[in-house]
């Protein structure tokens, strides 16, 4: 007869401290079937991958739990979340653990607590003067004339401090604000009063320090009646559409759209006249934008837009893609940790025979280019609407 692991539960005292931390949120039920370890793209540099972690605290062992460096090694991909058969938020509780290591004075990784500071102090995460949050304009004459100067639109550009300040991604809105002149869209950025979405001090489990900036940001975009917020980021997308809501940051009355959607629509109204691209792209789903967020459907309907174009599904893909390894602050915890991953996920890509690895993120292609450059892999990394640009006729 097989002997089925006992049905386990989390202390009370654990659940209250996560659902007061996490918005709410509680953990459920784990009956200890592993999945959640076999998925995760970080467990091999854990001292406790997600399958031990319940148990741990079901044995009062929570302290030894919150000293072990692995609560700061999830990618927060919600692999784990989306395969468990028992819906375990696991992903929430992994951050409920680092918001709990936190608020009992519990040792943090120094590059985190120095991450809060850069983002409290600048309101972005380089730590660069803020009102240099347009220099990615001033590469192109036709971008910097489009941005000019702030005026009230329909559409609000919210770009993000990656693609704000680091020159690897500046061609992503560059490209988005050229396809949007091209299809006649007004639209306006918030310039240097953009702060950060206040993601990465979530993800790093201090929330509290992200409520001014979330609160900052929705009283100016109301302020400037936008109509529409565009992210081409989809941690800024996810955390504006699902993680501003429960942080009391202020109803949202206006639409929310990652730009692979913006894009999709402006496909489908026919604002956009394209030219045949003679390639083999494959394409890497961001784990904010996928399993997070549930789009799937319009960064794929973006690249099979464009004619002449050899799209090559990875095997990997859609809700079981793997994570890039650049999400949940690992890259600033442990480096090495997300150049494994990020390795992995481009030796996946690489066999699909496509010089071109296409995601719809900043910080994905980031990642990914580093990873493709260290493991002598001849592909480029693209976002997708750099790919569409590139087919746009003017």
């Amino acid at each position: 007869m097989v002997t089925m692991p006992p049905v386990i539960f989390p202390s009370e005292e654990f659940l209250a401290e996560v659902a007061a931390l996490r918005g709410g949120e509680r953990v459920v039920t784990c009956y200890a079937c592993g999945t959640c370890s076999g998925s995760c793209p970080t467990v091999m540099a854990m001292d406790y991958g997600p399958g031990h972690v319940l148990h741990m605290i079901q044995l009062g062992l929570e302290d030894e739990v919150l000293r072990s460096g692995g609560i700061w090694l999830c990618t927060a991909c919600y692999l784990c979340t989306s395969r468990c058969p028992r819906e375990v938020k696991i992903t929430e509780t992994m951050l409920g653990l680092r918001s709990l290591a936190l608020a009992r004075g519990l040792p943090v990784p120094e590059n985190l607590v120095a991450l809060r500071d850069t983002v409290t102090a600048h309101h972005n995460i380089s730590g660069d003067d803020n009102d240099m949050r347009l220099i990615w304009s001033q590469n192109v004459d036709e971008v910097l004339a489009a941005v000019g100067q702030r005026r009230q639109a329909e559409t609000l550009f919210f770009v993000g401090c990656v693609s704000s300040f680091y020159p690897m991604t500046f061609g992503i809105p560059q490209a988005l604000v050229q396809i949007m002149v091209a299809a006649g869209v007004e639209f306006t950025t918030l310039g240097g009063d953009e702060w950060c979405c206040g993601y990465p001090l979530l993800s790093a489990g201090m929330e509290a320090d992200a409520v001014a900036l979330m609160e900052h940001n929705v009283a100016l975009v109301k302020a400037l009646g936008a109509k529409r917020l565009v992210a081409t980021c989809p941690s800024c997308y996810h955390t504006w559409k699902h993680l501003y809501p429960l942080f009391d940051s202020g109803p949202i009355d206006f639409e929310i759209l990652h730009a692979s959607e913006f894009l999709a629509g402006l496909l489908e109204e026919g604002l956009l006249k394209l030219r045949g691209l003679d390639e083999t792209v494959t394409y890497h789903d961001p784990c904010d934008l996928g399993r997070k967020s549930g789009i799937y459907d319009a960064p794929r309907y973006v690249i099979e837009s464009i004619p002449s174009l050899t799209f090559v599904e990875m095997n990997a893909h859609g809700p079981d893609a793997m994570c890039c390894g650049g999400g949940g602050d690992v890259q600033i915890a442990d480096e090495s940790v997300t150049a494994a991953v990020a390795a992995r996920r481009v030796r996946q890509a690489h066999k699909t025979g496509a010089r071109t690895l296409l995601s719809a993120c900043q910080q994905c292609k980031r990642t990914l280019a580093v990873a493709a450059r260290q493991q002598k892999v001849r592909m480029r990394a693209l976002d997708v609407t750099e790919l569409l640009w590139r087919a746009v006729q003017v």
